[in-house]
């Protein structure tokens, strides 16, 4: 695998060098946030808190679900460090916490440039066997 290029396979080796560069607890990270945005009502519930912070009673009415379901969906958000809490006597007030999505978009950067530097060279290859079938043609 080479390091900077961008160019790569998808081999074995590839594999590994990905596990190693991003380590066992990001991988842990990835995991949790990627669950967590994998549910509609949860991301319903972050584009809730983009807007401004909101209590829990304030969330759970906005969808058609239980309190008890909302919450069990924030502890969701919460432990995947989407979604911060602050406690004022009774209130419970969510703030969005977008960080943990950065890491995400790195990892998924990483794929893109992949598969363009793939799809890139794939188009090379067609490209060049199309005018060699065109000029073979001609002859």
């Amino acid at each position: 695998m080479s390091g900077g290029s961008g160019a790569c396979s998808l081999t074995a080796d590839a594999y590994i060098y990905i596990f190693i560069l991003m380590g066992e607890y990001k991988t842990a990270r990835l995991d949790a946030l990627f669950g967590a945005v994998s549910d509609g009502t949860r991301r319903a519930i972050l584009a809730r808190l983009a807007q401004s912070d909101a209590r829990v009673t304030e969330l759970a009415s906005a969808f058609p679900i239980s309190l008890n379901s909302t919450s069990k969906h924030i502890r969701i958000l919460e432990r995947a460090g989407l979604v911060t809490r602050s406690v004022q006597g009774r209130e419970h007030l969510l703030s969005l916490n977008a960080g943990p999505m950065a890491e995400a978009a790195g990892w998924m950067e990483f794929y893109r440039q992949f598969w363009e530097n793939r799809l890139a060279a794939l188009e090379d290859f067609v490209v060049t066997k199309r005018s060699k079938d065109k000029l073979r043609s001609r002859q």
